[in-house]
């Protein structure tokens, strides 16, 4: 609905008082930079109205009255006020509002856009490192005070906002815009925030106590009064010029006394606050605050223990102020706030009102007073007011900040990428990690981050990390998950390598193993046995070469004496019940008849006990047999201990193993040459289902031992179609 005659003079009338309050600070030039912003938003929201009816524009006046009358801010924030959001509405782009209307207010509506698309869900867990996101994701510390603005204008005019939305600007406004501006001293408006949020949140508790308040104004009234003259009368006997101010306390200050002390309002210590400022010249303020001090403590018993020295040593916000809190005559206890005007000129106004101190040699421009502004908010701990203009490349944080899909906040390094990323989330998730979907576009690991990027990551259960990932990682955490996986694998790789280079050595029968290895590590040139290992396992070093290479230094005996691995292969045994070489029962006993559970098929290297059966002598199981927990549990008595001895190399033993992944041309066969050539062990039987393009394979074979079964498992783990193998309990 277009805005009518009546609305176009309110917000004439809301514009002349605009302009009226800049006169004294701008020239024609920026008049005319402000009026064409605002001509510019009155063509653009002609028809635009507010939820609750009020003309778009009227919105926009009253927000830039608020930047002007209770921020202290001027004309580059003014047009920003006029212009934020604009670019989304129309065809009008960021570099259009640069042309028209300078750097300065291009800057600071590009950052209001940017951080007003900030998700603060998950704000309240995470407080401090959205403030340090607001900060790095700006170039102008003018933004953050633009929507506090906003954000102040949203809550006095809460009909205006959608219902949908105003929930979750009280919410930002109790969990980041009243530490900002506690932090900033802009107490006025920290204190209307507070009001605000509590009268949302704790409607019946704060008219209680509002009430309360209303109902002993006179009373009050009367007290302080009767407090202050005494106070008075000194002060003029000492030729002192000062100022009274006293008030009740606010009512979330009050609430927050009451539950911190758990006592009624009647209660509460210090409900009142006596405001003494003194006329005092630069050069004395500070003694005659003393010296004030010192006649209210005479007139009044003082809490030592309440006593806060903020001239000395004052708050990072530029806040200075002697408080101490005395007894009245009628036992109820007072703040008094003693003051320079200055002091309580920057108390009121903030960080605005310091530079008007500054000195006359110099005064300060609008950009040493913002980048204080944001030397507080990033160094809240810190104030130094007396330094020049420092180069903005000093705010180049190296530090970024992404968001999980959940809206948490992980913070990296500039230049982290997506792994870090993934890192930085858990090891797990790293280890796994195969892409991410970046603010809902698929990129790769490397891709790296921008700050404020929502990030999603994607894992494969097959993927495991790569030594050419420590190439594009940047984070301490991310280069060492990566390399302690890599070397735990390089060590699992070695145990499996050992394993077949010794079982290799006793096939060939050569004893000297020490003596061997050193022999093959100078040979190869690896700097370890274990890289030896390694490389036999991955089959970088080829068995075949490795033995023609012993062969070649041993004399004409020896090598006839050689067996090879093949021969050796087809002497196994297939039976093996009835043996009694290879197990000692209760580290004493030997040459027992004992059979092996089919319920479990042990083999040796396996953990096993012995169960001695009624009229069948001992069943030898493993630890993690199916029927273990129950055998023990009901018949412990009969439970032995069983340990293998040292298996014979012509003896094995059958076990059953399950194979799954995708059916793939050939797949079959691979998994036969695997089992068969490169592993020599003898298949009993073998079937394979096919269904959906998956296949389920079941397979007994003859097993020396349990590191013999590992290396196959792994062997067959590695041939690409295979997604899980696994041993079976029963045959």
């Amino acid at each position: 609905m277009p805005i009518t005659d009546t609305e176009k003079i309110q917000a004439e009338q809301a514009y002349g008082e605009l302009m009226t309050l800049l006169a004294p600070n701008i020239n024609e030039e920026k008049r005319k930079l402000i009026r064409d912003a605002y001509e510019l938003a009155a063509k653009v929201y002609q028809d635009v109205r507010m939820k609750s009816g009020k003309h778009y524009m009227l919105h926009l006046t009253e927000l830039a009255l608020i930047v002007v009358k209770e921020l202290g801010l001027a004309t580059s924030t003014v047009v920003a006020a006029f212009l934020h959001g604009i670019n989304n509405r129309t065809n009008i782009s960021i570099s259009q509002i640069e042309k028209q209307f300078g750097s300065n207010v291009s800057v600071i509506v590009d950052g209001f856009n940017r951080v007003s698309a900030i998700q603060t869900e998950r704000l309240s867990f995470q407080s401090d490192n959205f403030r340090k996101l607001f900060l790095s994701l700006i170039d102008d510390i003018r933004v953050v005070l633009l929507k506090i603005a906003h954000r102040l204008y949203d809550l006095r005019f809460p009909e205006d906002i959608e219902t949908n939305k105003i929930e979750l600007f009280y919410h930002e406004v109790k969990h980041l815009y009243i530490p900002i501006s506690h932090r900033l001293g802009l107490y006025i408006i920290k204190a209307e925030f507070e009001e605000r949020v509590m009268r949302h949140e704790n409607p019946e508790v704060f008219h209680e106590i509002s009430g309360k308040i209303a109902a002993s104004k006179d009373k009050q009234d009367v007290l302080m009064r009767e407090f202050i003259q005494p106070i008075q009368r000194e002060l003029v006997t000492q030729k002192f010029d000062c100022n009274f101010k006293w008030r009740t306390k606010s009512v979330p200050s009050i609430y927050t006394k009451m539950k911190a002390q758990n006592v009624d309002f009647e209660q509460v210590y210090d409900i009142f606050a006596i405001r003494i400022i003194s006329n005092s010249s630069l050069k004395k303020e500070k003694e005659d605050c003393w010296r004030i001090y010192s006649i209210v403590t005479d007139l009044y018993q003082p809490n030592p223990k309440r006593l806060r020295d903020w001239i000395t040593t004052p708050k990072a916000s530029g806040y200075e102020s002697l408080h101490t809190t005395v007894k009245m005559n009628d036992g109820k206890w007072v703040e008094v706030q003693i003051r320079s005007q200055r002091m309580d000129d920057i108390a009121e106004k903030g960080q605005a009102a310091h530079w008007q101190y500054k000195g006359s040699e110099r005064k300060m421009d609008a950009e040493d007073w913002l980048n204080q502004v944001r030397d507080i908010l990033e160094n809240p701990d810190q104030i130094n007011f007396d330094y020049s203009y420092r180069n903005s490349n000093k705010y180049q944080s190296d530090k970024m900040f992404i968001f999980t899909p959940n809206g948490d906040l992980k913070q990296l390094p500039k230049g982290a990428t997506v792994l870090d990323f993934a890192y930085e989330i858990h090891t797990a998730v790293g280890s796994s990690c195969n892409g991410a979907r970046v603010n809902n576009r698929v990129v790769p690991i490397r891709h790296e981050l921008k700050n404020g990027d929502r990030v999603e990551i994607m894992t494969n259960k097959k993927q495991t990390p790569k030594s050419d990932w420590l190439g594009f990682v940047i984070t301490e955490r991310a280069k060492s998950k990566i390399k302690r996986y890599l070397k735990e694998e390089e060590l699992k790789e070695a145990e499996i390598g050992k394993d077949i280079l010794l079982r290799k050595f006793k096939n060939w029968r050569i004893h000297n193993v020490d003596e061997v290895i050193n022999k093959l590590v100078k040979h190869y040139k690896t700097n370890t046995s274990i890289e030896l290992y390694y490389d036999v396992a991955t089959d970088k070093i080829e068995l075949p070469a490795l033995k023609k290479l012993l062969l070649q230094d041993e004399n004409s005996e020896k090598e006839t004496a050689v067996e090879s691995e093949t021969n050796v292969q087809t002497k196994k045994h297939e039976s093996y019940e009835g043996r009694d070489d290879y197990l000692i029962i209760d580290n004493s006993l030997s040459n027992v008849n004992y059979r092996l559970a089919k319920c479990c098929n042990p083999i040796p290297g396996d953990q096993v006990f012995g169960f001695v059966t009624i009229g069948s002598g001992i069943t030898i199981h493993r630890l993690n047999c199916p029927n273990a927990k129950r055998l023990k549990e009901k018949y412990s008595y009969r439970v032995l201990q069983v340990k293998w001895k040292e298996a014979i190399d012509s003896t094995s033993f059958q076990t059953a193993l399950r194979i799954g992944g995708n059916d793939t041309l050939g797949l079959v066969g691979e998994i036969t040459k695997v089992i068969s050539d490169d592993m020599k062990v003898n298949m009993r039987s073998i079937t394979f289902d096919t269904r959906d393009g998956k296949f389920d394979g079941r397979l007994i074979l003859q097993i020396k031992d349990t590191k013999h079964l590992e290396q196959l498992i792994h062997k067959i783990g590695k041939i690409a179609g295979v997604e899980k193998v696994q041993r079976l309990d029963q045959l």
